[in-house]
Parts: structure tokens; C-alpha cells; sequence
């Protein structure tokens, strides 16, 4: 009777899945409860705040984990964003990991699509770093990072190849972004420094000027030698940084091969 039980769960379990999949506008509470619905709108309560409502019915926010309509689909990020106010990212891969990006919306504008630039083709690519989340299914979100990633690509080589030189590309641009402020911290001191003692009066004043004066052209050439590796150093960490991004979306894109 027991086993029986069991199967019966799981064939239920199998069917509510599969008509998850199949509806085109539902909402997937966080106790794990699907409300199907017509028309699913976000729209502006009399706080200037948003509420969900399901065709005529008003749903709280804190109760919604996703929910999906024609303008896409959407999870809330309260329980991985440090403020722990109700917002939406947006699903813009979908795959065995999911990637969402943060969504703006403007209560004035509600009746314009969410999704500002995925679906209207204002945005032809979506660059893939750490300040989107993720997930697998209809499990809770989580942060894009190295750590969180790496338990759950752990299955996939490939995968982990690309995440591995991903942590080495944002090791390197910290390093790099590190020492382009330090030169051009020390470019400032340098350039500032060496100003004449006014507390000195007469003959003495006169001879801090002219030294001040024989010294400012070695400075000026000092500090802008230092901020130009400055320079140079954060302009290679960009580059080291938007190269470890690409391997971040690459790690995505091979685990959901």
C-alpha cells in the first residue's frame, strides 16, 4: 500500500510538472503552489509600490517565488539581494541552469512590456556576469559567483574548465585594478607635493619658490608617468575582467548543452 502510495505521488508529481511547463501565465508561489491565471499583470498600488494580480485576483509578493505571462518570465529576488525588498529579474536563458537579469519597472508605464529589451529586440546579447542569478528548475535563486557555481557545474567538465579560468581572469583584474589605483594615488602625492613653505619669510620664501619651481617640471613628469600606468593597468584589467565574463557565459552555455 505504501509503495502504491508512493507511485501515485510521483505520477502526480510528473503531471504537475509537465503542466507547469505547458502554461503560458502562472504563478509559483514559494510553498511550492501554482495559481494559473488569465492575465497576470504587475501593477502600482496607491503607495506607488507593485502588487501581482491574477486576473482579478491580488496576490502578495512575499508569497511569489516566479511567475510567467506573455512578457516573459520572472523571479523574485528578495531572498538573495541584501535590501530583501520584492523585485523581479527576468529569465533570459533558459536551460538545465537558468540566468536571470534585474528588471526596472516604472509604476507609471506598467501597461508597457517588462522585459525592456529581450523581446523588443533592443538588446540583441545579454553579457553574462556577477550580478545576475541563477537557478536549476524552480529551485531558489542564487548569486552568479565562482563558489555557488562550482557545486552545481561540478557535474560537467567542460564546465568546470570554464569556471576555473574564469576565477583566474577575476583574480588577475583585481590585482590589476589594485595597482592602478595605488599608481595613480601615488601620481596625485607626487604632483601635489613640493609646494613652498609659507611660514618662511623673505630671502628664505624666495629660494623655496625658485626650488619649488626647478622641481615642479620633474614632478609633473613623475605623476603623469604614474598615471599613465595607471591608466594602463585598469584599462588591462577591463579587458581581463570582460574576458573572464566570457568564460563565466561559457560555462553556462556548455552545462546546458
Amino acid at each position: 500500500m505504501k509503495k502504491l502510495l508512493l507511485i501515485v505521488m510521483a505520477c502526480y508529481g510528473l503531471n504537475a510538472s509537465a503542466q507547469l511547463r505547458q502554461s503560458e501565465k502562472f504563478i509559483y508561489l514559494y510553498s511550492d503552489s501554482v495559481v494559473y491565471a488569465n492575465n497576470i499583470r504587475l501593477r502600482p498600488d496607491g503607495f506607488n509600490s507593485f502588487q501581482l494580480r491574477a486576473d482579478s485576483r491580488r496576490i502578495p509578493l512575499a508569497q511569489v517565488k516566479f511567475f510567467s505571462n506573455e512578457d516573459g518570465f520572472f523571479a523574485n529576488t528578495r531572498k538573495v539581494t541584501f535590501s530583501g525588498v520584492n523585485s523581479f529579474s527576468e529569465r533570459f536563458i533558459e536551460g538545465k541552469i537558468n540566468l536571470f537579469q534585474e528588471t526596472t519597472y516604472e509604476p507609471y508605464f506598467y501597461d508597457r512590456q517588462y522585459n525592456y529589451g529581450y523581446r523588443s529586440g533592443l538588446r540583441s546579447h545579454v553579457d553574462v556576469d556577477a550580478r545576475m542569478f541563477y537557478n536549476k528548475g524552480y529551485a531558489d535563486l542564487k548569486k552568479v559567483n565562482y563558489n555557488n557555481l562550482r557545486w552545481d557545474m561540478a557535474d560537467n567538465e567542460e564546465s568546470m574548465d570554464f569556471l576555473k579560468s574564469y576565477r583566474k581572469s577575476m583574480r588577475t583584474s583585481t590585482i590589476m585594478y589594485a595597482a592602478a589605483g595605488a599608481s595613480v594615488i601615488a601620481g596625485l602625492i607626487t604632483f601635489l607635493g613640493g609646494n613652498p613653505d609659507r611660514s618662511l619669510t623673505g630671502k628664505e620664501f624666495g629660494n623655496s619658490i625658485k626650488k619649488s619651481i626647478d622641481g615642479s617640471n620633474s614632478r609633473f613628469a613623475i605623476s603623469s608617468a604614474l598615471l599613465g600606468i595607471g591608466l594602463g593597468f585598469a584599462t588591462g584589467g577591463y579587458f581581463i575582467h570582460a574576458g573572464g565574463n566570457r568564460h563565466l557565459e561559457n560555462a553556462v552555455d556548455a552545462y546546458n548543452r
